[in-house]
């Protein structure tokens, strides 16, 4: 069996992100790597990578890093959904296929439940299907009474869906011939070639088998979804210190941490778990790391900066900060007193302006959202919810409220004048000053040399 992992798309709602969704790193490796070790975990040893021109090499390396597995790799030159995929792969495809978005993270629940659907049913197809409890952007399944599918509705308006049963890309065809054939004859120009190809399947007598799903599931399609695949892989994860790792005498590890190779912390800071830190990453002195905080390689959380519950990229530098539930992609630096602010005044939830539609986030506390290469000046603030564009730069001591794109800068406006100074500046005032802040002068009888008497009883005392 061949297990096809497409990534080919791009996230088109993950601004400001740039980084390809499944290249994201956690816990020292990129979330595809993370993705086929699961399924090499389920007994799957054939893969094949569709990538784009563009992360073709990136993904290359990081399949490169599984050992006992056998890949192969298709280009997909243009972004053409599923069935492009499929149809750039075909060389490779023969017999069984599994297909999988690396973008749906799940348990290992997931490859042995559709595997053993796959073992008893003659279906022609298996797939996932998750109940959900709210609206989700994306596939919805209709099914029989057996549990066979009758229609899939591809991102319905909220309030338009056929039912509660999302459709996860874990898709299992017994012949990958019969599905390529299907992908061929469908016409249309939207992106739902391969969608269409099942409806067609299912009206020619083809059986497709969804198979409930109800373990751990994190899709995403937004950057506020890393948080839930953040607390994911350090809640599976155990608690590891490098040996080259150097931590304080007087510095606090407390639960759950991992503390990657040559990660520092100093002295007074704190790293209370579940955390990661990365390779060659600093806590500085009186820093704070805590309640599910991820820094990457290289980073410095400089002195005084607090960080909780935080996504934050490679080589990123903070000093005297605030970071709290925000996710800083790599190489960005905020200056000292720069703050992401995480909760509205009113208490209500975060919303985000997505393609003109402002989505709700599901989050009571959400702060900023940076790209690669930001910075920060000192004392600038980041209201709750707002999206800085890569390479953009927010001035001292701005307050942004809302998004800023790529490759932009919010600066200041200036409120002071330059004059000459005029002021007659006299010795006299300070005195005065002075003269205030001296206690009142002794009286006779307040001073113990006054009073020999006392002095003596004094002494009396203490020779007693």
């Amino acid at each position: 069996m061949k297990v096809v992992f497409l990534c080919g798309g791009v996230g088109k709602r993950m601004f400001p992100v740039t980084q390809d969704k499944f290249l994201l790193d956690f816990l020292g490796k990129p979330l595809v790597q993370h993705q086929v070790e699961l399924a090499q975990q389920a007994g799957l040893q054939d893969f094949v990578m569709v990538g784009n021109p563009a992360n073709m090499g990136s993904l290359e390396r990081a399949v490169g890093g599984v050992p006992g597995i056998r890949a192969e790799f298709a280009v997909q030159e243009s972004a053409t959904g599923m069935a492009g995929a499929l149809q750039c792969a075909a060389q490779y495809l023969d017999g069984q296929v599994l297909l999988v978005s690396p973008d749906d993270v799940l348990s290992g629940l997931a490859y042995s439940s559709i595997l053993s659907e796959a073992c008893v049913d003659a279906a022609s197809c298996c797939i996932l299907g998750y109940r959900v409890t709210e609206y989700f952007p994306g596939g919805y399944l209709e099914v029989d009474s057996r549990g066979y599918l009758k229609h899939i509705v591809e991102k319905p308006a909220p309030g338009e869906e056929p039912g509660d049963l999302v459709n996860i890309v874990v898709h299992l065809h017994n012949e990958a011939a019969i599905l390529l054939d299907y992908l061929a004859a469908v016409d249309t120009d939207r992106d739902d070639v391969y969608e269409r190809a099942l409806d067609k399947m299912l009206k020619d007598g083809h059986k497709i088998k969804v198979v409930p799903y109800v373990d751990f599931w994190a899709p995403l399609k937004y950057p506020w979804h890393i948080f839930k695949v953040m607390e994911h892989y350090l809640d599976i994860a155990e608690p590891y210190i490098s040996p080259s790792a150097h931590i304080s005498d007087r510095a606090l590890i407390d639960g759950k941490v991992i503390l990657a190779e040559n990660a520092r912390v100093l002295e007074n800071a704190v790293v209370r778990g579940p955390a990661y830190i990365g390779p060659g990453s600093v806590i500085g002195n009186n820093a704070l790391v805590r309640d599910y905080s991820h820094i990457g390689a290289s980073s410095v959380v400089g002195y005084c900066t607090e960080v909780k519950h935080s996504y934050i990229g490679r080589n990123c530098w903070f000093h005297s900060n605030y970071v709290g539930d925000s996710i800083i992609e790599s190489d960005c630096s905020f200056g000292s007193g720069a703050v992401t602010a995480n909760f509205r005044l009113d208490e209500q939830k975060v919303c985000v302006e997505v393609d003109g539609i402002s989505v709700d986030t599901g989050y009571d506390k959400l702060g900023a959202m940076l790209g690669q290469g930001c910075r920060l000046g000192i004392h600038a603030s980041l209201m709750p919810g707002v999206r800085v564009g890569c390479h953009s730069l927010v001035g001292p001591r701005v307050c942004l409220h809302s998004d800023l794109a790529p490759g932009k800068k919010a600066l200041p406006v200036s409120r002071y004048r330059v004059l000459d100074n005029d002021a007659d500046l006299t010795p006299d005032k300070r005195q005065e000053l002075r003269r205030r802040l001296d206690p009142c002068p002794p009286t006779r009888h307040s001073r113990l040399s006054d009073h020999p008497s006392r002095v003596r009883r004094q002494g009396a005392e203490l020779d007693d």
